[in-house]
């Protein structure tokens, strides 16, 4: 299981499984995760992405800037407490997302395309399944994906 594990990392950095297309590798892991919980959970200060990801504020700060930057994330005001900022996805970010999830997607279905959908289903259950393992192992180090998205 190690070795296929090694196998599995290198081919995925090799080809960072970035999707079909002209969405191929156009956006890096952290900033599609941290679109991705977004659009999950909705707007939020740094403080919870941060935690629901694993990762410190200040990682997310830095990560996010870029985002807000393009375009993709916009700062507003909490709705709660207008003192505070939330951070959330812009249409445009909510276009991009969907763009990058469905090339990647496509990619998906290609390298998969002689598996039955219980085969996919089944893979996708023990990822997600192995990946909670690994930050209930190390949750300071290591971000929980917010979906199961096949």
């Amino acid at each position: 299981m190690q070795h296929q594990l090694a196998v599995y990392a290198r081919r995925a950095e090799q080809t960072r499984l970035g999707g079909l297309g002209q969405a191929r590798n156009s956006m890096d892991r952290a900033a599609y995760l941290l679109l991705n919980r977004l659009d999950q959970e909705g707007p939020m200060g740094v403080k919870a992405l941060a935690a629901g990801m694993g990762i410190d504020s200040s990682t997310v700060t830095r990560q996010v800037a870029p985002l807000v930057e393009s375009g993709l994330v916009k700062r507003t005001s909490h709705p709660e407490d207008g003192r505070a900022v939330v951070l959330q996805l812009s249409p445009r970010g909510e276009a991009r997302l969907e763009e990058v999830r469905s090339s990647r997607r496509n990619l998906m279905q290609l390298i998969t395309k002689d598996w039955s959908e219980d085969e996919r289903g089944t893979f996708c259950k023990l990822l997600t399944r192995f990946n909670k393992a690994m930050l209930e192992l190390n949750p300071s180090s290591l971000a929980q994906p917010p979906s199961t998205d096949s």
